[in-house]
């Protein structure tokens, strides 16, 4: 599978990331005149971490969805940053570009599977980890799931509509996976 986070190491690239990024850049900048209220995290005995004033919010784990691909959608349109907006590197800029078929779609990915032909070789901008957040899009660590999940979402609904069986299994899944300890 692709993720709109990629270059030729092999992460993740999410378009709509972008956006969101120049707004939360906005936002830190005002934090940084003003003084903040930090919102209290709670652990209950099962260890799972809520955050928020209740503490009746679960934090979100991001997780891959099989059969999915919204990511693998390259060529997103005009509302999804161009890689020349992701990347810094042109080598990384031509990689992506190479990467685009006719039809918009990762050359690599099978669209009859929803599978990625390279998985395991793929780009790092292909891959949704923290180490790639941090690098292409400034996101730390523990923000890293909060904006992969956001990130997910936006995509899955540009790609397959915000009714999609695949947002319902994205959604599903994140929420499966807060259930575990």
């Amino acid at each position: 599978m692709f993720l709109m986070f990629s270059t030729s190491s092999g992460s993740t690239s999410f378009q709509s990331v972008i956006c969101r990024l120049q707004h939360q850049r906005k936002v830190k900048m005002r934090q940084k005149e003003e003084i903040t209220m930090v919102k209290p995290r709670k652990i209950n005995k099962t260890g799972t971490t809520f955050s928020g004033f209740g503490g009746g919010r679960k934090e979100q784990t991001w997780g891959c969805v099989k059969g999915c691909g919204a990511c693998c959608k390259l060529d997103k349109g005009p509302s999804f940053a161009t890689p020349e907006e992701i990347f810094e590197n042109p080598d990384d800029i031509q990689l992506y570009k190479n990467m685009i078929g006719p039809d918009g779609w990762c050359i690599h990915y099978e669209q009859t599977t929803r599978t990625c032909s390279i998985y395991s070789d793929r780009p790092y901008f292909c891959r949704v980890e923290p180490g790639v957040f941090e690098e292409l899009y400034g996101i730390d660590g523990k923000r890293f799931n909060k904006e992969a999940c956001g990130s997910c979402r936006d995509t899955i609904k540009a790609i397959y509509g915000a009714s999609s069986k695949e947002l319902e299994n994205f959604n599903r899944s994140v929420r499966n996976s807060n259930c575990k300890s």
